[in-house]
């Protein structure tokens, strides 16, 4: 009987350990998450904010109409990104955003932006991608945010 309720024990004390273990797991696996997007959020504000007040130098107009896909190539992306701070704490690379022109075709007479954000966790691998569409219309800014649910390929 002491065998029996001892074994039992055991068994009880090593699902909870692994219980434990799945916990604290999942728990990094957020706060990793989390460090991501707050990086990108912080990316995205700085560049949206450089562009709207013209201390970053705007790309071309483009000459096709239609919303840019250049940011959905990871190689266009890496190679046209700039860091938009120093180091990002927590995060293994800084935060960086890629901004394109758009031409929206029932608006000729606005400049728009698409401003894509990356931010990066402790490891390589936990990204979070974020977007703002800036239209300037005259003296006004208008500003569309979203968040890009799957990373280029």
């Amino acid at each position: 009987m002491v065998l029996v309720m001892a074994s039992m024990m055991l068994v009880t004390s090593s699902a909870w350990f692994e219980a434990a273990l799945l916990g604290a797991r999942n728990a990094s696996f957020i706060a990793d998450t989390l460090q991501a997007f707050h990086a990108a959020d912080a990316a995205l504000l700085l560049c949206t904010r450089a562009l709207a007040n013209g201390s970053m130098i705007a790309p071309a107009e483009p000459v096709l109409t239609g919303e840019p896909a250049g940011w959905r190539q990871q190689a266009g992306f890496e190679a046209r990104a700039v860091a938009a701070t120093g180091a990002w704490p927590g995060s293994v690379r800084p935060p960086q955003c890629f901004v394109e022109a758009w031409r929206i075709e029932s608006r000729p007479a606005a400049r728009a932006f698409i401003v894509t954000a990356r931010g990066f966790g402790a490891s390589e691998e936990t990204q979070s991608w974020l977007q703002a569409q800036l239209v300037f219309d005259g003296t006004h800014i208008e500003r569309h945010w979203r968040r890009i649910a799957a990373r280029p390929f």
